[in-house]
């Protein structure tokens, strides 16, 4: 009979996902740690335990990524590693990765864009493309929503606001990031997103053929254990 997946094939799709996700995170402040133990005096273990609360990750599993990333627990040989490519029809690619070990990841890696027409550059090829820039959306689509996050983000340090249908991003320095979210969550305006990320300077146009097969490299790479993010120039349509 043709009955789609049962309510316990899609728990356990979803249990995978989340598991994923919490393996990410868990690194990132593993990693962040390292600069010190204190989210209070260390703006990036700080960003990334705020992301660990939104998941719904429990305080005790965020303490004891802290405690082992500041050797509380031992030293951890985790390496953060950026690999700089290009994918189907020269699209750019920044691929941020942590690992343990790095000859595993840079073979996963080339791997998934030789499978896709692609292929790794040398330090430096596609970087220049790209920004260090915080990024903030917010959901704006009450009366005066827009204009309020509009006032806030400027004032507080932001050097751009973009609204579209209902959602409103803003764009900031990496040093000011912090001072733009804080502001604007005491004003009542939880994100949807924030982060620091690259942002391309300019987006290339793809659809058809080379749009789909961009878009399996792109999960292809998420997929990888070792895989942190993945960053690229593609203007991809919806």
């Amino acid at each position: 009979m043709g009955r789609g997946p049962s309510i316990e094939n899609r728990k356990n799709a979803e249990d995978a996902r989340r598991g994923k996700v919490f393996t990410k995170l868990i690194r990132e402040i593993t990693i962040a740690a390292r600069n010190g133990g204190d989210p209070a005096t260390n703006a990036r273990l700080r960003m990334g335990v705020d992301k660990a609360l939104s998941a719904n990750m429990t305080k005790d599993t965020i303490e004891r990524a802290i405690r082992r990333g500041s050797g509380a627990e031992g030293a951890d040989n985790m390496q953060e590693l950026r690999y700089e490519g290009y994918g189907p029809a020269g699209v750019a690619l920044i691929i941020d990765a942590m690992t343990d070990n790095a000859q595993r990841t840079v073979a996963d890696v080339r791997h998934a864009l030789a499978k896709h027409g692609g292929n790794l550059g040398t330090s430096g090829s596609v970087a220049f493309q790209f920004k260090k820039i915080g990024e903030l959306a917010f959901a704006t689509s009450k009366p005066g929503a827009e204009d309020q996050v509009l006032e806030i983000a400027l004032d507080a340090g932001a050097d751009d606001v973009q609204s579209e249908a209902g959602e409103t991003l803003v764009l900031c320095t990496p040093e000011t990031f912090e001072a733009v979210k804080k502001a604007l969550t005491a004003a009542g305006f939880e994100p949807l997103r924030a982060d620091v990320v690259m942002r391309p300077e300019n987006r290339v146009a793809v659809s058809g053929e080379v749009g789909e097969t961009l878009r399996d490299l792109i999960e292809w790479l998420e997929e990888l254990d070792d895989v942190q993010e993945v960053y690229h120039n593609a203007d991809l349509p919806g």
